[in-house]
């Protein structure tokens, strides 16, 4: 007998990664104390600044962002990036992702509905909430340097 293994995959929006990208990107100047640009990023990434505009106004509805016009204008973290967790991030952009589930067969069958929205969903959503609300953006900006580090290592034979 054969058992395949089967990852299930969350399928975050364009939107949901390049926000995280940003904030990351953004975490990583926040000691600066300088606003960053839209068209920083944009640069930066190669992401549209049309598109990081819809993206950054969710950041800053969901208060995760604040910002300011003019010449010296641009972004800066509503907070510390350790008081920010990628749940947050998320929260904000993915609206759809963490939506209740729908009831598939509430009248004809409460308990089988009952059973999977308690054994299933809920379950479901509490670990995704766990696991990404765990996940600061100060540890994204940790790991994102270690990353870099590894890339950059060079042997000589």
């Amino acid at each position: 007998m054969f058992i395949f293994e089967r990852k299930v995959l969350m399928r975050i929006s364009s939107k949901g990664r390049y926000a995280l990208i940003s904030m990351i990107y953004m975490a990583q100047n926040y000691e600066s104390g300088k606003f960053i640009t839209l068209i920083s990023i944009s640069e930066k990434f190669g992401i549209s600044k049309i598109y990081l505009e819809q993206v950054f106004s969710l950041l800053k509805k969901g208060g995760l962002v604040v910002s300011v016009k003019g010449s010296q204008g641009g972004y800066q973290l509503a907070r510390a990036p350790q008081n920010i967790s990628a749940y947050d991030i998320l929260f904000s952009i993915e609206t759809t992702l963490f939506e209740s589930a729908e009831e598939t067969v509430p009248q004809s069958s409460p308990s089988i509905e009952k059973t999977i929205r308690q054994l299933i969903f809920d379950n479901l959503d509490e670990n995704v909430r766990k696991t990404l609300s765990a996940i600061s953006l100060s540890e994204l900006v940790s790991q994102t340097a270690k990353n870099s580090e590894a890339q950059s290592i060079m042997y000589y034979i």
